[in-house]
């Protein structure tokens, strides 16, 4: 029989995620990395959780932020710009503070942007005073005005914000973007940022009191290792005593050095590099007088 949700047990974490759409599979496969595993219900809409007791709600983007607020589900991953239009949204009807950003997750990365018409010359945000700007993000939009002193028409749309101003229902937008594709399609340019965003793990704003805690602090660890070793790379390479000097000069500030037991004619070495390393690093290390490197990805660490 197939598992399906049930009131909120105490000694299981319930975790949200976007059932579809540009965060969920990333969102998936950051929690496959901590170490979750899962089945799913016919309904695709409940994981149960089997390696640990965490399960998965899978629901809409903008559903996660309530979800966290009504204690239907613990933690989620969802947009910052989501959490923080939602966030804004309660305050500015007097609703205390229900949830917060716990992580930043490292994807899901956009911008929240004034589009223009292509043929407007953009002067500043005073141009804005009496216009029509057509969003999505209302809250967000009206503290952005209200920290500028602009008085300025924000046209609420669910969808499709970047034909108002070809529709006439508004002057310019304010959308996510990323590639900037939309908005050229429709004759728009970007002007200005209003927020910058990425996908965040968020969590209640009061602390979890039971067996739960133990959970999300263990996740939270995992997390932390993950995003630690994102960029890490394992540089393993043989050298001469006397190359060694010209070689650590080249590597990265942060390289931690090790030497390896074993080979006769040459060292054998090791770098702990905390970001990358290009192909022309790379050249310039093997011209300084390293041979057999090899750059390894390092995909688990416990601080």
């Amino acid at each position: 029989m197939s598992p399906t949700p049930a009131a909120p047990a105490r000694d299981r974490l319930r975790i949200a995620i976007q059932k579809k759409g540009r965060l969920a599979d990333p969102a998936r496969a950051l929690l496959t990395a901590c170490g979750l595993s899962w089945r799913e219900s016919r309904d695709k809409l409940f994981c149960f959780g089997e390696s640990l007791p965490v399960d998965l709600l899978l629901v809409r983007d903008d559903d996660i932020p309530g979800l966290i607020a009504d204690g239907v589900c613990d933690l989620g991953i969802v947009g910052f710009n989501e959490l923080d239009e939602q966030a804004k949204a309660r305050r500015q009807i007097g609703l205390p503070d229900a949830y917060r950003p716990l992580r930043e997750l490292g994807f899901g990365e956009c911008r929240l942007m004034l589009g223009i018409p292509e043929e407007w010359e953009w002067t500043g945000v005073e141009m804005l005073q009496g216009k029509r700007i057509a969003t999505s993000y209302p809250a967000i939009l009206t503290a952005w005005l209200a920290e500028r002193g602009i008085a300025a028409d924000v046209v609420e749309l669910s969808g499709s914000v970047e034909i108002a101003p070809r529709l006439g229902t508004a002057d310019l937008i304010a959308d996510l973007v990323s590639s900037g594709a939309t908005l050229r399609a429709n004759q728009l340019k970007p002007v200005e940022v209003l927020m910058e965003s990425t996908a965040v793990l968020a969590g209640p704003v009061r602390e979890l009191n039971d067996s739960r805690a133990n959970l999300m602090a263990m996740l939270l660890r995992r997390l932390d290792g993950i995003n630690a070793t994102r960029e890490q790379k394992l540089l393993m390479f043989n050298a001469a005593e006397d190359r060694l000097p010209a070689i650590t000069a080249l590597l990265p500030a942060s390289a931690d050095v090790v030497r390896l037991p074993g080979g006769a004619d040459s060292l054998r070495l090791q770098a702990m590099c905390g970001t990358g390393l290009s192909w022309q690093q790379l050249e310039e290390i093997e011209r300084a007088g390293a041979s057999g490197l090899m750059v390894l990805a390092v995909e688990k660490s416990l601080a």
